[in-house]
């Protein structure tokens, strides 16, 4: 039992206050309603259970009920001020059926957008884009040019907005919305943490966009400050990826340190670093093995302490941003674990891009919890091969747009 109620991080209400609830539709409703006194230790929910009885015009009464995807969320708001009482651990036991993978930068491709127009949702979150951005998005991703379609501050929003488009163009699909309301779990890789986040209703699609938008010139200015870079390493295990940077660290100075900043999938590491650090893992490769190694087009070192210039900026954009608990589990790329607290959801945000990103932990937990079916929806089909090469077996569709 997860008693939200009986944590020690809460107080015992006065008098008179407001309780307000937050449902789990695709993107969640609240309800509020005044109560003269409440009694904590009288209301206490699990994981698994759900108030009942909310109706989109008001309340008409509540009860507690079973629904094995279905999270409940309090807080108590005491005239204009509101006190959190989630548990950070409340996803802590979650078991995943159906999720939503989003993918994360280099998904972009010229076109990408265009098949979701049809759709009226999703062709509206281009235009709220256009807003928020300054700068027309569909012609990007449409048209390019690819060198600014391919750069870090362009291809963020760009798959953030896409991969949710590809949500509504699943919505309007026969049986699409029945999809959506089965999925009990969602995670993305990198950029793709916070298109999950907004699925979750954490965040609004335009906060997210904000973020995004930030986080992208964040990074891109960080890169800008040091000459750095990013190769994949393909062939090789973590244990094997790891001596060979820590050789290539031997012939390079600090400041061209290199690390595994991505563990993808067996076979597949991402290593940053210097560009030094970065050239001579590529040399070194071959003696440990090593079937290829790939440059990565990116702007720099992305997930080390080269984006620390980054983490400022985004704490301060995140402090100001309203985060709610996510309806469902969103697993972290920093701890690949679900979160539940906006506070600590924001300081994960943060340290994210200084972070190597835990992938492969989090899409081996996913299969290893008995996941039922995963849909990557976004452009490409990255997620889709990395779950495959973990899972052959594994049933997992992509859904573009």
């Amino acid at each position: 039992m997860c008693s939200l109620l009986n944590h020690p991080r809460i107080f015992r209400p006065p008098s008179s206050l407001v309780i307000s609830f937050s449902s789990s539709s695709a993107f969640p409703m609240a309800y509020s309603f005044a109560l003269p006194s409440v009694s904590f230790k009288s209301l206490s929910f699990t994981a698994s259970d759900s108030l009942t009885g909310c109706t989109r015009n008001g309340i008409r009464g509540f009860g507690v009920k079973n629904l094995s995807r279905s999270r409940v969320f309090m807080s108590v708001s005491v005239g204009s001020q509101t006190i959190g009482v989630v548990d950070d651990l409340f996803f802590a036991n979650y078991k995943p059926n159906f999720a939503f993978l989003f993918p994360g930068q280099g998904a972009q491709a010229i076109g990408m957008g265009k098949d979701s127009q049809s759709v009226p949702a999703a062709a509206d979150l281009y235009k709220k884009a256009n807003d928020i951005l300054g700068y027309d998005l569909l012609e990007l991703c449409s048209s390019g040019p690819k060198e600014k379609l391919d750069s870090t501050v362009i291809s963020q929003p760009a798959i953030y907005v896409t991969s949710l488009a590809a949500v509504e163009v699943l919505r309007e699909r026969d049986g699409g919305q029945q999809i959506i309301d089965s999925v009990d779990v969602t995670c993305g890789l990198s950029l793709g943490e916070y298109t999950a986040l907004a699925f979750a209703g954490a965040f609004s699609f335009e906060d997210g966009l904000k973020l995004v938008k930030l986080r992208g010139e964040a990074m891109q200015e960080a890169a800008d400050t040091a000459k750095s870079a990013m190769v994949s390493v393909i062939g090789l295990d973590s244990d094997k990826v790891q001596q060979l940077c820590d050789a290539a660290n031997q012939d390079v100075d600090e400041a061209n340190k290199v690390q595994i900043a991505n563990y993808l999938c067996p076979g597949n590491y991402a290593v940053s670093g210097g560009v030094k650090g970065v050239e001579a893992v590529e040399a070194k490769a071959k003696s440990f093995k090593a079937r290829m190694t790939v440059r990565l087009a990116v702007a720099g070192a992305f997930h080390t302490s080269f984006m620390e210039p980054a983490v400022s900026r985004l704490e301060a954009a995140l402090a100001a941003t309203d985060i709610k608990p996510p309806r469902i589990p969103v697993i972290s790329n920093v701890d690949a674990q679900p979160h539940a607290d906006p506070a600590t959801i924001k300081k994960i945000l943060a340290r994210q891009v200084t972070s190597p990103v835990q992938w492969e932990t989090t899409v081996n937990t996913l299969l290893t919890k008995g996941l039922k079916k995963g849909y990557e929806l976004g452009p490409g089909k990255v997620i889709a091969g990395i779950v495959k090469r973990m899972d052959k077996g594994a049933n997992i569709e992509n859904i573009g747009a």
